[in-house]
């Protein structure tokens, strides 16, 4: 192969990702690479016949790849061109195993643009030693700054103090009040960022030498805030900008837009989103609203956020967030779709899946000759079998009853509590659409636990 000049047709939407994996095989294997973007944005609707009239290969092409969504008779753009056409994988990621390569091209998920703050809600609620937990936890999770969420008109005595406790856990801290005195305490005990500023505190933060959240004095209006962001250019504060992003239902493609709007009128300043009204205020799984979230962010160059994890459904929205701030920087760097990088954000289905096939299934059923159970979970239906029988089905009790009454001897209750654990894993599998494997835990994303698999110890269960 070496030496070999190797064409790969693609979509434009495929093209910086493409070239991104066949540069790294060309390395690899020693074949020359060139790419061929087509006028169709996605490959999935190239057709042979289209092809024949539209692409221009030159003598030194050797072979050419389309992708595998390609429809159509390869043979008549091989009688056309003179040259091999075949078929790829139809995601361009599976390249490396079309060459004989089972190993993922790494990507580089280091680097981030975006400041994560995680609030500790009603912080003079907790202990001490709980707030000191939930900043590590934080911090763990990806959190670069921990906010001290303070109570409007309650006065919080022990702020200076918790605050020192962080920052001499090397912790950064911001204080988010209006009262004067909470803001100036913990700014003397090493906080470094004041939430918020607007008309109503200006006069006095804005001699802090600390930086502001400037935010509008009406949530509605840029104008208000506009005034605010004035005064502190004025007082030569430093500061960043929040526009508000509302709930929805309460004016969120709206305060959408405001972010896009002060991206213009103050294309230099600092932005920053708090995204709370929008996780915890919405009751669905979070990751996927932190993800657009945060390609949003990246997008418009804005450089920090401000997250909770209050509610249930978000309380690992800082995680996600710093999972999602990671994949959006590398699409927005590489023009590269954020798909098939990294599926850590992948938690309720599986992005692929692998089937056995039914003729595969009853092959094997109809060769094992050991007690044994193995247990399948695709087309709908769990397969189980041993040498006693194949059974499949919906329902797993209704199946376990008619494995139990097929065996050759009675079940122990090592090997029931197993078989029931296993099933009703499949079960799972199937409702959700995640790749079931035996003695293998399911994939949750970035929540599947490390370490040893709690089936780890199967191979003691008598049978």
């Amino acid at each position: 192969m070496t030496g070999e000049r190797i064409l790969f047709v693609t979509g434009r939407f495929a093209e910086e990702p493409l070239r991104g994996v066949v540069d790294q095989l060309a390395v690899q294997t020693g074949f020359v690479a060139d790419v061929a973007v087509t006028k169709i944005s996605v490959a999935a609707l190239l057709h042979a016949d289209w092809l024949a009239g539209q692409l221009k290969l030159d003598d030194s092409v050797d072979r050419v790849i389309l992708p595998g969504w390609c429809q159509g008779e390869l043979s008549k753009l091989e009688s056309r061109f003179g040259v091999s056409f075949e078929l790829g994988p139809k995601d361009l990621f599976d390249l490396p195993a079309h060459f004989g390569s089972e190993e993922k091209l790494p990507v580089d998920l280091s680097q981030y643009s975006i400041e994560i703050l995680a609030e500790i809600n009603h912080a003079p609620r907790l202990t001490d030693d709980e707030i000191v937990a939930l900043a590590e936890d934080y911090r763990r999770s990806g959190a670069n700054l921990i906010d001290l969420g303070c109570i409007p008109g309650e006065s919080w005595s022990r702020v200076g103090e918790v605050t020192k406790q962080l920052v001499d856990r090397g912790l950064r801290v911001s204080i988010d009040s209006f009262d004067r005195v909470e803001v100036e305490t913990a700014i003397h005990a090493g906080a470094e960022l004041v939430l918020s500023c607007n008309q109503s505190n200006i006069d006095w933060a804005s001699q802090l030498d600390v930086e502001l959240v400037a935010i509008p004095e009406v949530p509605f209006s840029l104008e208000s805030l506009e005034e605010t962001v004035q005064r502190l250019i004025e007082a030569k504060a430093c500061f960043r900008i929040d526009p508000i992003l509302e709930p929805i239902g309460f004016g969120f493609a709206a305060s959408l837009g405001r972010y896009f709007e002060a991206r213009k009128r103050w294309p230099g300043s600092n932005i920053m989103m708090g995204i709370g009204n929008l996780t915890e205020l919405t009751e669905v799984d979070a990751a996927g609203m932190n993800f657009l979230l945060a390609g949003i962010c990246e997008e418009l160059g804005i450089r920090s956020v401000l997250t909770t994890e209050v509610i249930n459904w978000a309380r690992s929205s800082v995680r996600e967030f710093d999972l999602a701030r990671r994949l959006t920087r590398h699409s927005v760097q590489n023009r590269a779709l954020p798909k098939h990088v990294d599926s850590k954000l992948v938690v309720l289905r599986d992005s692929k899946l692998r089937e056995q096939g039914q003729a595969v299934l009853e092959t094997l059923a109809g060769q094992i000759t050991d007690p044994n159970y193995r247990i399948f979970a695709e087309r709908g239906n769990i397969h189980v079998m041993n040498r006693d029988g194949y059974w499949q089905g919906t329902d797993p009790f209704e199946l376990f009853r008619r494995v139990r009454k097929n065996a050759e001897r009675p079940l122990s209750e090592g090997h029931t509590f197993y078989l029931g654990y296993e099933v009703c894993k499949a079960a799972t599998a199937l409702r959700l659409g995640k790749q079931y494997v035996q003695d293998e835990e399911l994939d949750w994303g970035f929540l599947s636990a490390d370490g040893e698999s709690y089936v780890s110890g199967r191979h003691n269960v008598e049978y």
